[in-house]
């Protein structure tokens, strides 16, 4: 069973840059999708962008689409996103999550992944 563990989050000011980690063990290579969700506090989980591992393409949602670079490292096992001109806004929990039978390419959501790890906060504020 694969499992994923965030780091990277943090307190940074109104637009400045964070990047996420989200490290992957177990199962990893028949795993097919990464994705990076967040999740405020009284808001439903919202799914950012997401990375197949078969060929490296990616998917983000239109709200990050200028702002979040989603990449790999496959030597490292790992995932990031990298997130520039943070706003307020961006504040939340945010998850990577992985899913063997996904390919993300256009509606993606949170119940297609089936493994998560436990989130990195990230706070924006001045």
């Amino acid at each position: 069973q694969v499992q994923l563990v965030e780091s990277g989050g943090g307190f940074v000011q109104p637009g400045g840059s964070l990047r996420l980690s989200c490290t992957i063990s177990g199962s990893t290579l028949e795993y097919h999708a990464i994705g990076w969700f967040r999740q405020a506090p009284g808001k439903e989980r919202e799914g950012l962008s997401c990375i197949n591992s078969s060929d490296g393409s990616t998917d983000y949602a239109d709200s990050v689409k200028s702002r979040f670079t989603i990449s790999r490292d496959t030597a490292k096992a790992s995932v990031y996103l990298q997130m520039n001109s943070l706003k307020p806004e961006d504040t939340a929990k945010y998850y990577c999550a992985a899913d063997p039978d996904l390919y993300c390419s256009g509606t993606w959501r949170a119940t297609d992944f089936r493994s998560w790890g436990q989130g990195t906060q990230v706070t924006v504020s001045s």
